[in-house]
């Protein structure tokens, strides 16, 4: 009960920061943060990318002929694949797992209680290769179960967890487990997806995402010390760090998430490897998009929400910037729903009322216009200028890229208003199941 209270006090400080605020600042003012603090974020990773690319990523050879690093102790490494109802997509992730150019490796592929032909299917597949090994769960028990599962049957500390439908380059196991060895202390290792759906705009527009938004993010993020999630589709994990923390929570909606936030409260790093590829397949509906994302950010919040209590003490004191940018992040979702509401208002009421609170139009001056439009291109090129030496096709992108900054905002403040109010109502925790996800049309790696 008492952790309910909390949470509701921190969701109505959530709400009332810009509502108070809106109080005290004229309708310019609020306009100013709500227009401002996009522009700042994104100042913010284009710096962050650029100093992780300039410090570290442009150093690493990369290219054709370029071998992974090489494992020290050559160790076993576990690669776990959680399936449900993969019957379609299951085989080409099975085979891309075990293609992998290191050869100490063992696949263990979890049936969660498919209902399709994905358990004929693994089956088959673990009788002609000596490497796999098939559980299968009787009913769907829900990803982060799978991934117990996995995580318990594996022989190696070192384990690789990727989804059902995602297809590994040949060297992401190496470059995934190579950090977790030189270094003690870190916990975990996320990859760089890359999307493969692109026979769509929206699935056109994800590629952006991913360069433009997503790598910066994480390479920002690693910079200063804390990352928000690893990428639930392709990430590493050191098995003893797993058992400090008691493993993926059972009833949180985005296990990703989670399991970052519990691995870093414990004081285990988290690291970004560009180079560790994964090919994945990306929702190209509006309506697959926005369940997606809406599930995304429910997570985020409700793995916020749950850490609250205890973040705020001085042993945790690294991950306060990632908690603070997340706290800012939604109260901009709010003071933006906020002006929104004002502007409304304004057209209703006297220009001379008392309050001086309206907003009377949610244009932005020209010059500011121009400053977030110069700002969205710059982001894109130096996006481009990193990513492409991973996908060499991504400057043909560059119509499609240069308008995801406006809609991520846009989907970021959608996902917020939704999810705060959900997660709120949602009294009772009860086992996060999944269901096959909207995955658009496949297409083959360029």
């Amino acid at each position: 009960m008492a952790e309910r209270i909390l949470a509701f006090l921190i969701l109505c400080l959530v709400l009332g920061a810009p509502f108070g605020a809106a109080m005290l600042w004229t309708g310019d003012l609020l306009l100013n943060f709500v227009f401002f603090y996009p522009l700042f974020m994104s100042s913010l990773w284009m710096f962050g990318g650029l100093y992780y690319w300039l410090h570290w990523e442009r150093h690493w050879p990369w290219g054709p002929g370029t071998l992974p690093p090489e494992l020290k102790g050559n160790p076993l490494v576990s690669i776990l694949v959680p399936c449900y109802n993969e019957a379609e997509n299951g085989a080409d992730t099975i085979l891309a797992a075990l293609n992998q150019r290191y050869p100490h490796i063992e696949v263990i592929a979890i049936n969660d209680g498919s209902k399709d032909g994905t358990a004929a299917m693994l089956d088959e597949l673990a009788a002609t290769h000596d490497r796999l090994r098939v559980i299968h769960l009787a009913q769907n028990q829900g990803k982060a179960m799978a991934l117990r599962m996995g995580a318990l049957a594996a022989r190696s500390d070192y384990l690789v967890c990727i989804d059902g439908d995602a297809l590994l380059d040949r060297n992401t196991a190496s470059y995934l487990v190579a950090p977790l060895i030189d270094h003690p202390r870190v916990g975990a290792v996320t990859g760089n997806p890359r999307i493969r759906t692109r026979s769509t705009l929206i699935g056109r527009i994800q590629v952006g995402e991913f360069s433009s938004i997503v790598g910066l993010i994480k390479r920002t993020q690693r910079v200063y010390g804390q990352v928000f999630t690893v990428s639930g589709v392709v990430a590493a994990f050191r098995r003893s760090a797993l058992d400090r923390v008691g493993y993926w929570s059972l009833d949180m909606i985005t296990e990703d998430i989670d399991i970052s936030w519990k691995l870093q409260r414990d004081h285990w790093s988290i690291f970004f490897e560009p180079r560790a590829l994964c090919w994945i397949l990306m929702p190209e509906t509006l309506r697959g998009l926005w369940r997606q994302r809406l599930r995304w950010a429910q997570g985020g919040a409700e793995v916020f929400l749950k850490n609250a209590p205890n973040i705020w003490s001085w042993r945790h004191r690294r991950m306060w910037p990632m908690v603070l940018e997340y706290c800012i992040s939604a109260i901009w979702a709010f003071a933006l729903l906020l002006s929104l509401a004002l502007w409304a208002i304004s057209l209703f009421i006297s220009p001379s009322n008392p309050i001086h609170v309206e907003v009377e139009t949610l244009m932005p001056p020209a010059f500011t216009g121009m400053v977030l439009a110069a700002a969205c291109l710059l982001q894109c090129a130096i996006s481009i200028m990193i990513e492409r030496r991973y996908e060499p096709g991504l400057p043909r992108s560059l119509y499609w890229v240069i308008w995801y900054p406006l809609a991520y905002w846009m989907v970021n403040l959608l996902t917020t208003v939704c999810s705060f109010p959900k997660v709120m109502l949602k009294l009772h925790r009860r086992r996060a199941r999944w269901e096959s996800p909207d995955r658009g049309i496949k297409a083959p790696p360029s």
